[in-house]
This record gives structure tokens, sequence and C-alpha cells, in this order.
């Protein structure tokens, strides 16, 4: 479709990109410290802090590379976002009140903090924030990504760049990613989550009821994809012609998983009062909810339409999204969904960056007993080579924009959430375990990770992403393991080496 044809989405986006523009200048007035620019001034409100957090937890993951799943794996693709349904609270009842505890006791400005606060140990800390920068550069890249795809449809760079479009369209955000990150840091972030959450609640209802109309309901829908030979009933199986032990690793990992996402666990430190804690769990599930139905609704319409030769099929199944809202849903709501969309992208792109530069300027200078002087200024500096780097990466991995979050997921997951979720609720819990566990996440998905995509040694397995287990599956089971293993090998009376400052929190 030329790209001229549809102005109002054009003009919509370049307001878009406006309003990101002055956000981070505003936030530039607004951001006087590092504490500003790592946490918010830790003064932000409920409603703030809550659609921040979902924003940070779907973005172009959900946007785009959601129906992009969908489209090559059907409605199995779903068991990723069935977990919303609980995960709001589990983060709650888990680790939420602790963390913004820690910080009202000790200066907290990241995860690594906590765990050193926690545990006492640089080794322990100073792993987390390799885990952190590692899964950090892997889903900065599905986002940067992301928003190469969307500019792409946008601008029609595919017509005047050819194979080198998506590499262009990525620059092109990457510049303004960074625009906004070094001048605002945190505080930009997020306030252009507020505007996006604000935005893509509503929208993504409004792109259900298009999406399902387009094939007819929900009935004609599931007809035209059930008949045809290039889906068939499989796609609308639970599981389709996925492995059981794939699906369960996707719910698994990003259920568990949830509890070690930097992303999600720093908006903890940011909430001004934590008495508040105890309504998210309903602002951010809801609100979660709604947003999945732009998955539902795409991934279904999309197969519907293909299948019933009113849309081409498509040759990167990452085109799902722009290519139903180009050619299905009207122009202002295609404008408004792209415009947030790119807002999602930008926001958690902006809290990513933010969260990799705290972990290099602060967390392993502070794991090698080591203090960096002008923080606020080297954070900055650090947010430009962390984006490049994950630009690059996201580049040459060449794969699906969900499968490329799901590795970062499964980072994080693995190599956080035992020692946090567990360690902040069982006194028990050693530095020896927590190291042993962080180390053993790490180390074994990214193993698992290069084996899978590695094509550099034939001599050495490569398996094949569709008949195996999920390599973040294994590496979260893993470290789970050993975090439990160790404890009980190394096992000392409760709390006996806690500070009494961060034992207090714990009992609370």
């Amino acid at each position: 479709m030329p790209v001229l044809a549809k102005p109002l989405i054009i003009v919509t986006a370049l307001i878009y990109l406006a309003l990101v523009v002055a956000i981070g200048v505003w936030a530039v007035r607004r951001t006087r410290d590092a504490r500003d620019f790592f946490i918010a001034g830790q003064g932000l409100g409920l409603m703030v802090m809550a659609l921040a957090t979902m924003s940070a937890a779907f973005s172009g993951f959900l946007f785009i590379g959601g129906p992009g799943l969908s489209y090559r794996l059907g409605m199995a693709s779903l068991f990723i976002s069935f977990p919303v349904s609980f995960t709001a609270g589990l983060l709650c009842w888990t680790v939420a009140k602790r963390l913004r505890l820690l910080a009202e006791v000790r200066e907290t400005f990241t995860v690594p903090d906590a765990i050193l606060y926690r545990y006492r140990s640089r080794t322990a800390s100073g792993l987390a924030a390799a885990a952190v920068v590692i899964g950090t550069i892997g889903y900065l890249g599905a986002q940067l990504q992301a928003m190469g795809v969307i500019i792409e449809a946008i601008f029609g760079t595919r017509e005047m760049f050819g194979e080198h479009s998506l590499a262009i369209a990525m620059a092109a955000g990457l510049a303004v990613v960074l625009f906004y990150s070094v001048a605002g840091g945190m505080v930009a972030g997020v306030y252009t989550d507020v505007f996006q959450g604000t935005l893509m609640v509503g929208a993504a209802v409004a792109v259900f009821y298009y999406a399902l109309d387009s094939g007819g309901g929900l009935t004609s829908i599931s007809r035209q994809i059930a008949g045809s030979e290039a889906f068939g009933p499989e796609f609308l199986d639970p599981l389709g012609n996925l492995p059981i032990m794939t699906a369960i690793g996707f719910f698994f990992v990003f259920a568990i998983g949830n509890l070690g996402q930097p992303q999600t666990l720093h908006k903890f430190y940011m909430l001004d009062d934590p008495r508040k804690l105890k309504w998210l769990p309903l602002i951010l599930g809801v609100s979660q909810t709604l947003v999945v139905l732009i998955w539902l609704g795409i991934g279904l319409a999309v197969p519907a339409l293909v299948a019933s030769g009113r849309l081409e099929p498509l040759t990167n199944s990452d085109d799902a999204a722009p290519a139903f809202l180009l050619g299905f849903a009207p122009e202002i709501l295609a404008g408004i969904v792209f415009a947030g969309i790119l807002a999602a992208i930008m926001s958690t792109a902006d809290s990513f960056v933010n969260i990799a530069s705290a972990a290099l300027v602060r967390d392993l200078p502070k794991a090698f007993g080591r203090t960096v002087t002008r923080e606020l200024h080297w954070g900055r500096v650090a947010v430009v080579g962390v984006a490049v780097v994950a630009a690059a990466f996201a580049y040459l991995y060449g794969d699906l924009i969900a499968l490329l979050g799901t590795f970062a997921y499964g980072t994080f997951g693995a190599a956080l959430a035992p020692a946090v979720a567990v360690g902040l609720n069982w006194r028990r819990v050693t530095p020896a375990a927590a190291i042993a566990s962080i180390a053993t996440g790490l180390f074994v998905n990214l193993v698992l990770e290069l084996l899978v995509k590695q094509s550099y040694f034939p001599a050495l397995p490569k398996p094949d992403f569709q008949p195996g287990v999920l390599p973040a599956a294994v590496s979260l089971a893993a470290s789970f393991t050993v975090l439990f293993a160790v404890t009980w090998a190394t096992g000392r009376p409760e709390g006996d080496d806690l500070d009494a400052d961060v034992a207090a929190v714990m009992e609370m």
C-alpha cells in the first residue's frame, strides 16, 4: 500500500514524535541527580506507577511480537499471555512491598542493590548486574526491532531502501530513544508510559472489536481458519503443532520468571507511598488483561484474512499487526495505535537503557569495591553504549521479536527470580545459594541459546525451536533447583547473617 494513501497515520506518528521530544525536554528540568535519573525521584503516584509497570511489561514485545508469534504458532502462542491473570497479584504478594520498604532504609536504586543488601555479597550483586546488562541487550534489542518494523510500516522505508530498510528504520528509532533517554532518564520514560498506557488500553479494546468485525465475527473467523490449507483446525487448538513441553515452558517462564524482571521490579522503588501497593494488583491486572486483547484480536483476524484471500500471506510474521492496522482498521484508530505502540517501545526502551546504565555505573563498580563519581554524567554515557550494542545484537539475531524477547525474559527470570522472590521471603537462603543460583541461571540460559542459534560450529548440536523445550524454562528450573539445594547444604539459623534493618523489612 502506498504510504501517502493514509496520510493521517503519518501525521499522527509525527505528532507523537514531537510529544516524545517535548517530554524529553521537560524531563531534563526534572532530572537533577542520580535519584531522579534512575528511579524518577521516588515520587510517583499509584496510577502513574501502575501504568508505567504495565507499559514496561508489554510494549513492542506484545503489540508486534505477540500477533507475529500467533501467525507462526497459532493460538498456542497465548500460553505466554495467560499468566497476566495472576502475575500482578503474585508480584505484590512476593516482592513488591519488601523491595519498596528496602528503599526506605537503604539507598536502593536497582535490583542488584537489593541483592547486595539482602545477602551482603558483592559477588551476588555483581553477577546480578551482569545478568541485567545481558538481558537488557536482548530485551532492548526486541524493542528497537519492533520500532524498526513500525517505522517501516508507517513511512514505507522498504520501498525506498530495500534490504537495508530495517537497519535504517532501527537507526532512526534509536536516535529518538537516545535523545530523551540521555536527557531525561527514568522521568522521561515514566511519563511516556503514562501517555502510552492510557492510550493503549482504549485502543486495544477498539482494535479487538475491529479485528473480529473484519472477519465477520468469531464464528466466521474460526471457520475460515479451520477450512484453510495454510492454517487448518490445528491453528485454533490450545496446543496446535506446539509440543506440550514448549507450551508449558512458555507458561512457566512468563509466570514465574516475571518475579525476576528488573524493568518491572525497578518500578516499585518509584512509588511515593508503599501503603498504596494494596491496590496495584487490581489496576495492573485489569489493564494488562485489556491490552492483551490486541494480541488475541489481530492474532485471529490476520490468519482469517489470509485464508479468505483478502490479505496476501505474510513473508515476515512480525508484519501481522502493521498489515492489519494499515489495511483493515479505521485510519484514525490505526494512527492512534501506531503512536501508542511507538510510545510503548520508547518508554520501555528508556527503562531498559537506564536499568542497564545503573548496572554498569553503580552495581558492577560496587562489586569490585569501587565507586563512580559523577554518576549522572556517566549514567548518560552508558545509555548510549548499551543502546547501540542492543540495536546491533537485535539486527544480527535474525528472528521473531517475540523469540528475542523470550530469550531476554528468560535471562532475567533464570538469573534473578529465585534469589529475589525466594530470598526476600525465606531468611534461610544463604549468600552461597544466591551466587550459585544467579550464576547457574545466567550460564545455562546463555549456553542453551547459543546452541540453538549457533551456526559457526556444525559439529555442535543445534536443536530446532519447534520440537524442543525452551532454554529459558530449563535455565529457570535449574536456577530454582540450585538455590534450594545449596541453601539446604549450607544452611544456618534463619537470618543470622542479616543486618537489623534488612531483617526488619523481611518481617513486615
